[in-house]
């Protein structure tokens, strides 16, 4: 059912007060889950698939069901574990929690499931990256609420089946494409979480400045969102530096030279790249002319892991044309050149190379 307005001061009051004790206790996890919406009215952006997934679940209320599985896509920090728990609070059940990799047997999913009441919510982040059995066990779950229970091995195990209440599952995913075939058709709803616009994230700068008492300037505000990669997470947490920055090195107040020089210190510049990205442009550009070269060669030439590499910054580079992907390997463009203030080689300027005439 809707809040009620007294339930909805109640409630804020109760935010507010959780947010300042994470504070007083130096616990910046939970300053950050505090700062998360709690109803699809408070969620910034996304209009689209708010609007699709409030009708999913008004129309679930009506029925008195709980509603269709809900598949959450999209890259990290855009909001897909914040909107499992609007579901279970908009639905007024409880929420479990859990993660693919922690899934590493059909037993551990069967223990989950098993212990489930009619109507909650099952949130499990990195569905993708789940064991192959429970993947399987889970087709059933889905489809028909029940799981078969193995006891035993060899010839005398048994199957026993065991019913389970219906309940709705939430799986996020930052790699839809890795996910099976017969289990993304068995979600009823499915949603990919777009990066945010400058003008989204300043609504959340603001919002989030009110609820830890940060005083902040428009233009302070403006600064930092701009800054934030199209992510509502990072620009929370740039947030929070920001404010330390003002309360030891300023008055207190957030202005847009405040936010530039707290973030010049943090190493976020203009365009929100930030040290492993201009590592990575750096690296590209000056030790290998601009590429192509093999990601495994760039990670080693920066000192990450290729996976950090991959997963954390290459897809801001990509987005914002820093960086091109090729059969061969990465290319810089021209605009990294222009970004680390180097002239920019023929060949990558458009002029004809070796190969064209």
């Amino acid at each position: 059912m809707p809040f009620h307005e007294d339930e909805l001061a109640q409630a804020e009051e109760t935010h507010l007060r959780s947010i300042t004790a994470a504070e007083a206790d130096g616990d910046e996890r939970a300053v950050e889950a505090a700062l998360r919406p709690r109803t699809l009215d408070e969620v910034v952006g996304q209009s689209r698939v708010r609007d699709q997934l409030g009708l999913v679940l008004e129309a679930a209320r009506r029925r008195g069901r709980a509603p269709d599985h809900v598949l959450l896509s999209g890259p990290p920090g855009l909001g897909k574990t914040t909107l499992a728990m609007i579901i279970a609070a908009e639905m007024t059940v409880p929420l479990r929690l859990t993660s693919g990799p922690a899934i590493t047997h059909a037993g551990d999913l069967a223990a989950i499931l098993s212990g489930m009441n009619e109507g909650e919510v099952l949130f499990v982040d990195e569905i993708h990256r789940m064991s192959r059995p429970a993947e399987e066990m889970l087709y059933m779950a889905m489809e028909d609420f029940r799981v078969d229970v193995v006891i035993g091995k060899g010839p005398g195990a048994t199957a026993i089946p065991l019913d389970l209440p219906p309940f709705t599952l939430v799986g996020a995913t930052t790699r839809a494409g890795l996910l099976p075939g017969p289990l993304r058709d068995r979600f009823g709803f499915t949603a990919h979480l777009e990066f945010y616009e400058p003008h989204e994230l300043d609504l959340i700068v603001h919002r989030s400045a009110g609820l830890l008492g940060v005083d902040l300037t428009d233009e302070g505000s403006a600064e930092i969102a701009s800054r934030s990669r199209g992510t509502p997470r990072i620009a929370n947490r740039l947030l929070r530096r920001v404010r330390d920055y003002a309360q030891v090195r300023a008055d207190g107040v957030v202005t847009r030279e405040v936010a530039e020089a707290a973030l010049e210190l943090y190493e976020v510049d203009q365009l929100g790249l930030d040290r492993l990205d201009r590592a990575v442009l750096d690296a590209l550009c000056r030790r290998f002319g601009g590429g192509p070269v093999g990601i495994s060669t760039l990670a080693v030439a920066v000192g990450e892991e290729r996976e950090t590499v991959e997963e954390v910054a290459e897809p801001f580079l990509v987005r914002n044309g820093f960086l091109a992907r090729t059969p061969r390997g990465r290319v810089a463009t021209p605009a990294a050149w222009e970004h680390l203030g180097l002239a920019v080689p023929p060949s990558t300027a458009g002029e004809p190379t070796l190969f064209e005439e």
